[in-house]
């Protein structure tokens, strides 16, 4: 999981996650329940975690959920979705996460369609 928490870099614990969105605890639950956000185990203490870049402006990034079920339906699991988003790619250039808060869905969407094949 080292590389992994390496590969993200920045991660929220879920109480952190909560008070960047202003929700309450159980709701931040609900979304990944809902599989709008990722969680991974991290650190020493093996807390869960997000993925700092999934907040942006206090809201979750518009087009991550629908690029989460893509590649859940691509056989991802968790974690592969998350190292997916977060590995730099030559040919974005970045990564597909970047490319996502450059509002690139439509590339990042094809291309993880196409990890299915």
């Amino acid at each position: 999981m080292q590389e992994l928490e390496n590969l993200v870099g920045e991660w929220l614990p879920l109480p952190d996650v909560a008070e960047l969105l202003n929700l309450q605890l159980r709701k931040v639950h609900g979304l990944l329940n809902e599989r709008q956000i990722l969680e991974a185990r991290v650190g020493e203490n093996n807390i869960r975690a997000v993925p700092a870049a999934f907040i942006r402006d206090g809201e979750i990034v518009d087009s991550l959920g629908g690029t989460i079920s893509v590649l859940t339906d691509s056989g991802f699991s968790d974690v592969e979705i998350i190292r997916w988003l977060f590995t730099p790619d030559d040919s974005l250039p970045g990564t597909p996460m970047d490319a996502l808060l450059a509002g690139r869905k439509t590339e990042i969407r094809r291309r993880a369609q196409a990890l299915a094949w």
